[in-house]
């Protein structure tokens, strides 16, 4: 038996096809959970809570993260990587110890940061469950340090997200702005205008403009 622990579901059917016989899915790590099915690993997609050390001690974990780790480490990786022009990229599996993203690979996969953030976050998903069937099927895992230059991002914060604070160089960067925090439950790209925040999504780029919708909350937006 498997465990995969997730603090949310992107996309359903990305899990439809697992058999149930095999793996059990969870949005917490539960003692009780474990205790019952006793996995032979536990996975951790889209998780950014600290695993206890008595947990890493009694099981085998492997998270992953959306980064040719060890390039950019730490916090809002997608983000950070779009910032800084990258579309194509990794997702890491690798095996959780005590610190940050540093732990031994045993599986990489191409990944390309296209779309709105929502839309990386199910393709995300779906890479991951890929490769949880990859590795769940080896009867031997193999793990291997990482190699090459460590970079390391903070999580980015609400502030960040206000247009005004940013200089864009072009329509480009503008946009890839946008869409990079256009998820739902993340804090989308927004404009400040007197007492209300004017929050924009579901942007397009062609040669002339960007087009998207914006949304208005009737609340003081320091509330």
């Amino acid at each position: 038996m498997f465990l995969i622990i997730t603090k949310k579901i992107w996309n359903k059917r990305n899990y439809s096809n697992l058999d149930k016989r095999k793996f059990k899915i969870s949005n917490k790590v539960s003692s009780k959970i474990i205790s019952k099915i006793k996995p032979k690993i536990i996975f951790f997609i889209h998780w950014s809570k600290k695993i206890s050390e008595n947990l890493l001690k009694k099981n085998l974990c492997i998270q992953f993260h959306s980064s040719d780790l060890p390039k950019f480490r730490g916090g809002s990786p997608i983000q950070n990587q779009i910032l800084r022009k990258v579309i194509k990229t990794k997702i890491s599996a690798f095996k959780v110890n005590n610190f940050i993203d540093a732990g031994d690979i045993c599986l990489k996969k191409d990944f390309y940061l296209k779309g709105n953030a929502e839309n990386i976050y199910q393709n995300m998903e779906k890479k991951c469950i890929q490769m949880i069937r990859i590795i769940s099927k080896k009867k031997k895992l193999k793990f291997y340090k990482q190699l090459g230059k460590i970079s390391f991002f903070k999580r980015r914060k609400l502030e960040q997200s206000n247009l005004i604070k940013n200089n864009f160089k072009d329509y480009s960067s503008l946009f890839d702005f946008i869409r990079m925090l256009d998820a739902d439950g993340y804090p989308k790209a927004f404009i400040n205008i007197g007492k209300f925040r004017i929050k924009l999504s579901n942007a397009s780029l062609n040669k002339k403009n960007i087009t998207g919708k914006f949304k208005i909350n009737f609340k003081r937006f320091n509330k």
